[in-house]
């Protein structure tokens, strides 16, 4: 037991002292255990095939295909448009929607989706990102405790349970204690904890689709020369292919994008042809956006007998007709030793070794108004392809050069798509599953996690990058120390520690203990490997004072997620710290208070909810 008390030791103190990262720690406490013969090798590894990491992972995956194809893009615009001009309810209304997403999307997710957003509406309506950013993330680590799956503690606790023969926890009865718990944290930071949050002033500006495209439209002059027109039943196009008409040479115009309005799918007519080739085909009512200049475009309508379609203002057109879930645009650079030099190009041509379209070019910071160019070193292209092949631009970097951040505005994207309600489905799915108990949980989120990989609603490679896979390796790795505390017999020892010092007072104390215990873990170490180290202890407590371990058990998951004194207590605290200009005492400052509200909440609905 002695040696099993100082890898526990040893393990706490590297996750304090943070000189390696937290699935290191994990690893090399997991593989001591191991050497000194306190677990087998089955014991050893059982972490990587426990439900808790495939059911965490699985979540990672639906989160990620919930933000790749915009819905969580689309709820942080709706955000700020409720706001409005207000500071404080901008504040509220971030913070509860930090809430609301990590009960649905992990704590991470929510805070990197809302933190650029919040940043540039922060900055847009005269206040500083310092006042709206440790709320996100207080608000997110707070509505992780809205649903069973909203934070990795409130798996681990739920399966720690049924693992020991107790009844878990329903999907959605976390909420009767998180709710109330959001409540607070929303009226404390509108009355209080606002005011004692820092007006720290930062630099650092998010990657923003409005003003890209602004700074798009001014430096190319986007908005020159873009027409969309209608294929009539009358028109000599229809049923006819590009390459059946010589566009670009006789006519002065390139063919962009074609939207069908009646397409076939048995027929394979898509909805969409992002870039058109010569053996696609007009149909009747096709929609077609072209780029040419006004006497042109005149003279292709006059003798092609199509309708002229109002265009919507340049920057929403870009928006929703040229940039969508499949397909984005980017800016990049032509490199001196570029194999591009000295060859000519027009606007509108499809480059098949790049993947990209030519949109506007730029040259001396002066837009290029000619059809042809030759292109020369320097110069500065607007492309627009699908999403994978402007990332592999990077590739290239020989020949180009990709400026700015392809992704960063790719996640910002909230014109929705089939796939956006696939991805939906898969998490309503998930829920359902999980409410109605039809499947254990890790087989739910595997089912709802396969359906967005296979659906394509997130590339695998995107939905594995997605992963946190530090978290998941540490869970994986701490879950044999929770099988060493009760072989060695060291959680009955601090257990019974628990129960000599609190036991004989009433429940509520021990219910403290448990609490105040588990939430200094939590500000040094991973609120999901505090979960894994608290939950056997408090469980065997629970057992010896013949009591309920149901209330104690949740008071394990709201303790793990009351990280608020620390920078270094989880991701999110830390996410935001550099971007909020946060130093460590602003966290101890705002979250105090905090803390001790959760703490007194606690302990007045805990027994009523879950009866001791």
């Amino acid at each position: 037991m002695s040696l099993m008390l100082i890898i526990l030791s040893v393990t706490i103190l590297l996750f304090i002292w943070g000189k390696f990262t937290p699935d290191i720690i994990a690893l090399l406490s997991m593989l001591s255990l191991f050497l000194f013969g306190i677990l087998d090798l089955n014991e050893t590894l059982s972490g990587f095939s426990n439900p808790t990491v495939i059911m965490i992972a699985a979540l990672f995956i639906i989160g990620e295909g919930l933000s790749q194809t915009g819905w969580t893009a689309l709820a942080g615009e709706k955000f700020m448009q409720l706001a409005g001009k207000s500071i404080t309810r901008l504040l509220v209304i971030t913070s509860l929607g930090a809430g609301v997403l990590s009960g649905i999307v992990s704590n991470t997710g929510t805070v990197a989706t809302l933190m650029p957003v919040t940043i540039s509406s922060a900055w847009s309506i005269g206040t500083l990102p310092s006042k709206l950013l440790m709320p996100i993330a207080f608000g997110s680590n707070t509505g992780g405790l809205l649903t069973l799956t909203g934070t990795p503690p409130n798996i681990i606790v739920n399966n720690t349970m049924i693992d020991s023969g107790l009844e878990g926890f329903s999907f959605f009865e976390f909420g009767l204690i998180g709710l109330p718990l959001l409540i607070i944290a929303l009226l404390y930071f509108r009355y209080i904890g606002y005011k004692l949050l820092p007006s720290n002033k930062t630099n650092n500006k998010p990657v923003d689709i409005s003003s890209t495209l602004h700074k798009w439209i001014e430096a190319y002059k986007v908005d020159d020369n873009y027409y969309r027109l209608r294929v009539r039943s009358v028109s000599p196009l229809l049923n006819t292919k590009i390459g059946d008409w010589d566009f670009e040479k006789e006519h002065r115009v390139a063919i962009i994008r074609i939207k069908r309005r009646h397409p076939n799918f048995l027929k394979g007519n898509e909805a969409f042809i992002e870039f058109p080739t010569n053996s696609t085909e007009f149909l009747y009512h096709d929609i077609i956006t072209v780029k040419g200049d006004t006497e042109a475009i005149n003279a292709l309508m006059i003798k092609f007998r199509l309708g002229l379609l109002p265009l919507e203002p340049i920057e929403e057109e870009l928006k929703t007709n040229l940039i969508n879930q499949e397909v984005g645009m980017a800016e990049i650079l032509v490199t001196p030793k570029s194999v591009l030099v000295g060859r000519k190009i027009k606007l509108g041509n499809f480059f098949q070794r790049f993947g990209v379209q030519l949109m506007a070019a730029s040259r001396n910071n002066k837009p290029f108004t000619e059809r042809e160019i030759t292109v020369k070193a320097g110069d500065a292209y607007l492309v627009r392809g699908i999403w994978s092949d402007i990332e592999q631009l990077k590739e290239h970097h020989e020949n180009l050069v990709i400026c700015g951040s392809p992704e960063g505005i790719a996640k910002t994207v909230t014109q929705l798509s089939i796939k956006s309600y696939i991805a939906l489905f898969a998490l309503v799915l998930m829920i359902t599953l999980l409410v109605f108990k039809i499947v254990p949980g890790a087989v739910a989120a595997l089912i709802s996690a396969g359906i967005v990989l296979i659906s394509g609603s997130v590339p695998i490679a995107k939905a594995y990058k997605g992963i946190s896979w530090i978290s998941v390796v540490m869970i994986a790795a701490m879950i044999p120390m929770g099988i060493a505390l009760q072989k060695t017999g060291t959680a009955q020892l601090i257990a019974s520690g628990l129960v000599k010092t609190l036991g004989s007072f009433h429940p509520v104390a021990l219910l403290a203990g448990v609490f105040l215990l588990t939430t200094t873990f939590s500000q040094v170490i991973n609120n999901s490997a505090t979960a894994v180290l608290m939950a056997p202890i408090v469980l065997i407590a629970a057992k010896t004072l013949n009591l309920s371990a149901a209330p104690f058990m949740i008071a394990v998951a709201i303790s793990a997620s009351t990280a608020f004194l620390t920078p270094v207590g989880t991701t999110t605290n830390a996410m935001v710290m550099t971007a909020g200009g946060y130093k460590f005492q602003d966290y101890l400052k705002v979250g105090a208070p905090l803390l001790l509200l959760f703490l007194i909440t606690t302990l007045l609905l805990v027994p009523l909810i879950w009866p001791f």
